[in-house]
């Protein structure tokens, strides 16, 4: 075997996923609507190398309320993008960004 087969097996790592620019100003127009609302306060976004994290706060020193997430390799599977609440549970998942940030329009926050 060749170091030109193995090569092909495995991919060379493509660097760090991150949001598109229309995804970010999708992500972040809502944001803008919850924290204009009094819902959200602050958010921080988490890079790996194969997925990122946008997630949302109510109070700096807690933990996020809401984890928006984009996983490439799931984009055939069950869709790239996820929201999860506190708890880490899924609320909704698909391959559009749009719908899936629908969930959290509609999710009223019930945090004491």
């Amino acid at each position: 075997m060749s170091i030109q087969d193995l090569g092909a097996a495995h991919p060379a790592p493509r660097g760090p996923v991150f949001f598109e620019r229309k995804e970010l100003e999708l992500i972040l127009r809502l944001y803008g609507q919850k924290v204009a609302a009094g819902d959200w306060r602050d958010y921080g976004i988490d890079t790996f190398t194969d997925a990122v994290s946008f997630n949302v706060f109510r109070r700096t020193s807690e933990a996020p309320l809401y984890r928006i997430e984009k996983r490439p390799a799931l984009s055939r599977k069950q869709g790239a993008f996820a929201v999860f609440n506190q708890a880490g549970l899924i609320l909704k998942r698909g391959r559009e960004l749009a719908p899936v940030l629908a969930v959290l329009d509609k999710t009223k926050l019930n945090v004491l």
